[in-house]
């Protein structure tokens, strides 16, 4: 504010405005459908459902990067390999690898086989794929891409 030559308070005839922030509200629906028969799901098709197929047992087993490493290095092997081998190629103890290599084997992504006082890993190459594939092809199915975008 300033005063103008006769001593009064200049004023400002423009009228002062309130800044509010109007918010718009929006409300949303969300509706769920329970389908009691599978069968009805278009999505699954013949194939397995979804659910039957995402196991937590074979994403914990493949969650630790320690047991990534042995599944790793034994499919690079490529023929069966005894506790001791895979173990020496590891810097963790052997118990560790024994344990780790029992949690693969417990989800079916390795075998073994006992010879004598010695236990031998392989990768269930065929097994793990048909896992993976099946799991690909329920997600597309049941989460096709978006027609316009492109897939990555």
């Amino acid at each position: 504010m300033s005063l103008d030559g006769d001593g009064a308070p200049e004023t400002n005839d423009r009228p002062r405005s309130n800044r509010l922030t109007m918010t718009k509200s929006v409300a949303y629906t969300c509706t769920v459908t329970q389908m009691n028969n599978q069968s009805e799901n278009p999505c699954c098709g013949d194939q397995r459902p979804l659910e039957d197929l995402l196991e937590a047992r074979f994403f914990k087993a493949l969650g630790d990067p320690g047991r990534l490493e042995l599944l790793v290095r034994l499919a690079r092997c490529g023929r069966p390999c005894s506790v001791g081998e895979i173990a020496k190629c590891c810097p963790i103890d052997m118990s560790v690898v024994s344990r780790h290599l029992a949690k693969l084997r417990e989800a079916g992504i390795l075998r073994c086989e006992r010879r004598g006082k010695e236990v031998y890993y392989t990768v269930c190459a065929p097994d793990l794929v048909a896992t993976l594939r099946a799991i690909a092809d329920a997600m597309e199915a049941c989460c096709p891409p978006e027609s316009g975008k492109e897939e990555r």
